[in-house]
């Protein structure tokens, strides 16, 4: 009974060897963002399975437009976790606290206005974008039933973040692998019994979101040795607020800059045909797996520099840092070189249609030596995160998506048109972003090594407090 209670209670990383902390809070993270990819995974192979590729590419092309709407709640989640954490290292009780009390009236008011506005303006959207006209309908009916439940999804993704700060990392887990198995059965009955299509599926994940949300809510309740989670929290503490959007705002630019050009993309991509629509759906859902180490990599940096910025112990920090990008490359390599081998196979999952998969692995090709430099680029910026240096990161997100990888691909389409191509040869939008990556990683590294990031964390350099009991 004990084991399990140790289990499911939240991880100091303050304490014992970096490797060892790293690792125990990092395999649920890696588990849960295994099952956060299937989760998405499977609306995608139930489409394109049992209504077709027209219906495969509808829940692709809604995919930015999403993305481009839950900015907000990325950045409260980043601000959240990065509070949390070093409120959790400092062991504060009261301002950890009220924190979470604050963090959840931000999440519900921001995810109902967000919800209304996304649902109007889901089909304005989507034609703006170009969306094919054999997939618009079904498009339009899988991101409005998704806006419709985005309380949900706030809920569970925000105060995933909050319990992975305070080193809970198991709990998200098994709520995640709870909402995972919903959504396949779901998602099943309402495409195969039920006679939906896109609408079936977007129904089945805002089911399975809002029992994710009330577990996570359950697990806030259930931890009063480390927060008071009473009525008397839930109100906006404003400087606690502030100092959240002050650490989330960069983050959530970062990610809307991030989706501003998967729009543009998309509609580049639009222009290209409707086969290179749905192929680029299935390669996104295989292309979650192999960046699926390198999020959490990033997510463990994070924490894990909080934690020990929270309790004054830069020492580790760097530590951490190094055992963290170890660990970043070798698992990233591994997912590579499997998706590599079995990419043909990881295609065929989605689509029979050749030419659809072809492409796929063409692609795979292209991107496997970028999935490895980005688990670099995470690691780093994810400590760089931790101490509260979010202005690096977000600069540099807009020199390689807005300076670099933009205006590459419209060029690299325009150059390529022919007979054949009307439009563009469609590694213009993988063989940009490649570029991007590798230009990422290498001014990623040197921005860490100048160590600008550690004046954010109010440490300096010689000063360490050594807890009782660590290393």
């Amino acid at each position: 009974m004990q084991s399990i209670q140790k289990m499911f209670a939240p991880r100091d990383l303050t304490q014992g060897k970096p490797m060892t902390g790293i690792v125990q809070f990092a395999i649920p993270l890696l588990l849960g963002n295994l099952a956060q990819v299937l989760y998405n995974t499977v609306d995608a192979i139930v489409v394109g399975k049992y209504v077709g590729d027209n219906a495969l590419g509808a829940v692709g092309l809604a995919g930015p437009v999403i993305n481009l709407m839950i900015v907000l709640f990325m950045g409260i989640s980043t601000g959240a976790s990065i509070v949390v954490s070093q409120y959790f290292g400092a062991k504060d009780r009261d301002s950890l606290s009220k924190s979470v009390g604050t963090i959840m009236m931000l999440t519900l008011i921001s995810s109902v206005i967000m919800s209304i506005v996304g649902t109007l303006c889901a089909n304005p959207l989507l034609v703006l974008l170009g969306t094919p006209a054999e997939m618009l309908e079904m498009a339009s009916a899988y991101l409005s039933i998704v806006m419709m439940w985005m309380v949900s999804s706030a809920f569970y993704n925000i105060l995933g973040g909050v319990l992975r700060g305070m080193g809970d990392s198991v709990g998200p887990l098994l709520y995640l692998l709870v909402a995972s198995i919903l959504n396949i059965i779901l998602d099943i009955l309402f495409v195969t019994q039920f006679g939906m299509t896109t609408d079936g599926v977007a129904l089945a994940t805002g089911i399975s979101q809002f029992v994710s949300a009330i577990l996570c809510v359950r697990r806030l309740y259930k931890m009063k040795n480390v927060i008071d989670f009473n009525r008397s929290i839930f109100k906006i503490d404003k400087p606690i607020m502030m100092r959240i959007v002050r650490l989330g705002l960069p983050s959530g630019l970062t990610q809307m800059i991030f989706s501003l050009s998967s729009i543009l993309v998309q509609s580049l991509t639009n222009s290209l045909g409707p086969l290179v629509v749905t192929a680029s759906t299935a390669i996104m859902r295989v292309d979650g797996f192999a960046m699926m180490p390198n999020f959490t990599f990033g997510v463990a940096a994070t924490t894990f520099t909080g934690q020990n910025i929270g309790a004054r112990r830069l020492d580790r920090v760097r530590e951490g840092a190094k055992v963290t990008m170890k660990l970043a490359v070798a698992v990233s390599t591994v997912m590579t070189l499997g998706i590599l081998l079995f990419g043909e196979n990881l295609m065929r999952v989605f689509t029979q249609t050749d030419e659809i998969v072809n492409l796929g692995v063409t692609m795979f090709r292209t991107l496997a030596v970028g999935y490895i430099v980005f688990g670099i680029t995470q690691t780093l910026q994810g400590v760089m995160r931790g101490a509260g240096e979010t202005m690096i990161p977000m600069y540099i997100s807009v020199i390689t998506t807005v300076v670099l990888r933009m205006p590459i691909a419209y060029l690299w389409a325009h150059l390529s048109t022919t007979p054949e191509l009307p439009n563009g040869d469609p590694m213009c939008l993988y063989g940009s972003l490649l570029i991007a990556w590798i230009t990422g990683c290498v001014l990623t590294s040197i921005a860490y090594r100048q160590g600008n990031w550690k004046k954010k964390s109010g440490i300096v350099e010689n000063e360490t407090i050594q807890p009782e009991g660590s290393n």
